[in-house]
């Protein structure tokens, strides 16, 4: 009588253990593909392979990018064209599991600074002749909810005499942002609103110049619109006012396959 109250302990435990996995397999979603159409018909497709949960490469239409990791840390990403020819290799390093530096080499460095408020202090500097550096600009991220807030720089390439601010801001849906599952991927600092763990609905582009105590500034507003499935990933985008990835303006549709 014990063996068999013991064998339906083990029996229901091992039961709730293979419900729960399998219902966080359910949910957890990856972008295996998506379509982007501009206002004019133009289609692009763009495929995401995986190892596991950590991005191999993202192959759209003109370019593919290829993802290294190193102890579960995105640490080098190269870009090429469609005839295989190098675009760019960007290397990341960290500390403490957090990103202090991103550089593309030969073009730019980014330094980061994690504040005990959780903002992130950063500066970009350009790489020239002689590997010498020139600070392009410097500024701080903001946080929220596990989402990219803002982003406040100040261009320091300036003429003597102007002072130039740039933010921008963005507003989210309560929803899944099925690229914060990947692996990693919410710690490259440099991908703005694709880190987040919700979707962006809205950013605004506020810029300033100063000069002679004369202030000229404006805002600029891009919004995007969803569609979701039953598990709250989105299926579908509208971009509303934006420049597309393949250079069409207007307005872009995004359809997600997992």
């Amino acid at each position: 009588m014990k063996k068999n109250k013991i064998f339906w302990i083990v029996s229901i435990c091992l039961m709730a253990l293979y419900s729960c996995s399998s219902d966080n397999d359910d949910s957890i979603k990856f972008i295996k593909k998506i379509v982007e159409t501009s206002v004019n018909g133009t289609s692009e497709i763009t495929l995401f392979t995986y190892n596991g949960n950590e991005i191999v490469s993202i192959d759209g239409a003109k370019k593919r990018t290829d993802f290294t990791y190193t102890d579960g840390l995105i640490n080098k990403t190269v870009t090429l064209n469609k005839v295989n020819q190098l675009l760019e290799t960007i290397e990341y390093s960290y500390l403490e599991g957090k990103l202090v530096g991103v550089e593309s080499l030969g073009n730019y460095r980014i330094k980061y600074i994690h504040n005990s408020d959780e903002t992130v202090s950063y500066e970009k500097f350009t790489i020239g002749s002689a590997n010498q550096q020139v600070k392009e600009f410097h500024g701080k991220l903001y946080f929220e909810n596990e989402n990219f807030l803002k982003d406040e720089r100040i261009l320091d390439n300036t003429a003597v005499g102007v002072t130039s601010n740039y933010s921008i801001s963005f507003d989210y849906d309560t929803k899944h942002n099925p690229l914060y599952n990947i692996s990693g991927y919410k710690k490259l600092l440099d991908y703005n609103e694709q880190i987040s763990s919700n979707n962006s609905l809205m950013s605004t582009v506020i810029t300033s110049f100063s000069k002679d105590d004369q202030t000229t500034s404006s805002a600029n507003f891009y919004t995007n619109s969803f569609k979701y499935n039953v598990d709250n990933y989105p299926i579908e985008r509208v971009s509303e006012n934006t420049v597309a990835t393949n250079g069409n303006g207007g307005y872009l549709k995004t359809e997600y396959f997992y």
